[in-house]
């Protein structure tokens, strides 16, 4: 298991007012990024390499992901 303890969360600037439904990232351990439910600070984390993280942001933004 990763250990956690000094992560640093931080929530989107475009999480406000959606009634609390966000997730948290955080970025400053080495070699991973750790996303969460904000809703559950203590409850379990995805854990990303950087390379996959910044592809999924690339990919959230190009809209690559489509219904």
């Amino acid at each position: 298991m990763t250990d956690l303890a000094g992560a640093v969360w931080r929530k989107s600037t475009r999480s406000g007012g959606n009634g609390g439904n966000c997730v948290e990232v955080a970025t400053n351990l080495p070699g991973i990024v750790a996303v969460r439910d904000s809703k559950d600070s203590s409850g379990p984390a995805l854990i990303f390499t950087p390379r996959s993280w910044d592809d999924f942001v690339i990919a959230v933004e190009t809209r690559m992901f489509r219904h």
